[in-house]
């Protein structure tokens, strides 16, 4: 699977913005982890700031910046939950990834959250609805692309409702 997986300086679902050198420092650090093949992800968020490998459904492969976004390719385990991750991929389900952290953050006045220096990455994990604009995953090779192009034009076309109506 592969997609926009974080993104540096966008305001996301959850009202968060991760700054760039925030989200630069721990992708390099995270890259260190998806090297030595320790970058493994679950099955929805858990509440737990720890990846539990009898939950584990995914591996992350590789990571890489497009502009401002954190691009990810992740393979499917063969776990229990690899297995329901696979079913849903085989079903043709749209998959969103999200990140996994610990840190603080500041409330801004126009209620945008920055999160702060101290923020660790944890992992990504595989969720139904991410925080994050437009962070989906698709099989390799089989992204369609009428179906990311409707993708850009409805974000595009939310984005425009929230500056008009100011979030």
């Amino acid at each position: 699977l592969v997609g926009v997986c974080q993104k540096a300086g966008v305001k996301n679902g959850n009202g968060r913005v991760y700054p760039y050198d925030v989200l630069k420092r721990e992708m390099d650090n995270y890259m260190k982890i998806v090297n030595d093949n320790r970058a493994c992800g679950e099955l929805d968020h858990p509440d737990d700031s720890v990846v539990n490998l009898k939950n584990v459904s995914h591996i992350v492969t590789d990571v890489w910046w497009e502009g401002k976004d954190v691009m990810g390719k992740v393979k499917v385990l063969d776990t229990p939950s690899g297995r329901i991750l696979k079913d849903l991929v085989n079903a043709g389900v749209k998959l969103g990834i999200s990140s996994r952290g610990l840190g603080s953050v500041t409330e801004g006045k126009n209620g945008t959250v920055t999160v702060e220096n101290d923020f660790q990455l944890i992992c990504f994990d595989m969720v139904s609805e991410p925080s994050t604009p437009n962070a989906y995953v698709y099989p390799k090779g089989q992204a369609n692309i009428s179906t990311r192009l409707r993708e850009v034009k409805e974000n595009s076309i939310n984005d425009l409702f929230k500056k008009i109506l100011g979030d």
